[in-house]
């Protein structure tokens, strides 16, 4: 994040979703609205009515066509707000909704900026509608300037999947600290606990005892408490289950994912450099966990 797009933020940061009529969408405007109650932000509704034609000439509209996709995007976004007032279940939420013909990808990406988080749904209505994931989902995950959050099936702001736990990768590098302070941080507004876990190691292959591993778990243990320790005391509401595992991030993560309402990640992990727009952990899991998916970028 440069101090451009610091600077360019404003006090109270909006959260931003994208939606286009698609039922995930609606789970994603379900999963923004409580989620900007929870941190006493506004929440802004989007959804774009640009014409996607790929390559070649750009079709000429006409001003009822226009006047078409700006009623068809009109009914969108009520029917998005209408939810998100349900799920925001009468707390006091600032909801504000837009219509646009910029196309949806640099758009969101501009918006980004000056925002909270952007939350998107897993995918679209395919190839001939306004699709937001899919190509929209990664675009802005890859791209975006804030966290993004990335809902997949379900909004899992149901009674039963607000009890669980908010699930965090830890991978002993500078680079999930911003993934750590977020998942405490929404741990503690959500009055859950938090399960950190720690994978330390990346290979596929079966692994056969050897002299030296008791050593290198402890001192992975000792890693993974020092990460930890600084967030654990700034939140000594959120309950932390540390689980350690000779595994592949992944795997490890995925397994976890299933008891959890919210899935935090880092943008990379160890194998990341400077510049890396998204990291082969977080990348795999953003297409594979169920629950909603939160990615954040180092700062």
């Amino acid at each position: 994040m440069t101090d451009e797009t610091i600077a360019q933020r404003p006090l109270n940061p909006p959260i931003v979703v994208a939606v286009d009529g698609s039922a995930i969408s609606y789970q994603a405007a379900a999963w923004a609205a409580v989620d900007a109650t929870l941190h006493g932000c506004p929440l802004r509704i989007i959804t774009s009515v640009a014409i996607h034609v790929g390559f070649g000439p750009v079709p000429l509209l006409s001003e009822a066509d226009i006047a078409y996709l700006n009623r068809d995007g009109e009914r969108i976004v009520e029917e998005a707000s209408r939810i998100a007032r349900i799920a925001a279940s009468g707390a006091a939420l600032e909801i504000s909704t837009e219509v646009t013909m910029e196309p949806a990808i640099p758009y969101l990406i501009e918006l980004s900026r000056r925002a909270r988080s952007v939350v998107v749904g897993s995918r679209g209505l395919g190839a001939l509608g306004r699709g937001l994931l899919g190509s929209v989902s990664t675009a802005i995950a890859h791209h975006a300037h804030c966290p993004v959050a990335v809902v997949h099936g379900t909004s899992a702001t149901d009674p039963i999947s607000a009890e669980k736990p908010v699930l965090v990768g830890v991978d002993g590098t500078p680079n999930s600290e911003p993934a750590l302070d977020i998942a405490f941080q929404e741990a503690s507004l959500r009055k859950v606990g938090l399960t950190a876990v720690h994978a330390w190691t990346d290979t596929s292959s079966f692994y056969l005892p050897a002299p030296g591993w008791d050593t290198v778990r402890e001192q992975e243990q000792e890693l993974f408490a020092e990460r930890l320790a600084g967030h654990a005391e700034r939140y000594p509401d959120v309950a932390v289950n540390r689980i350690l595992v000779m595994d592949r991030p992944v795997r490890a993560l995925l397994d976890e994912s299933d008891n959890a309402q919210l899935l935090v990640l880092g943008s990379r992990g160890r194998g990341g450099f400077t510049g890396m727009l998204l990291g082969s952990t977080s990348n795999a899991l953003l297409h594979s966990a169920d629950c909603p998916t939160l990615i954040v970028r180092p700062e």
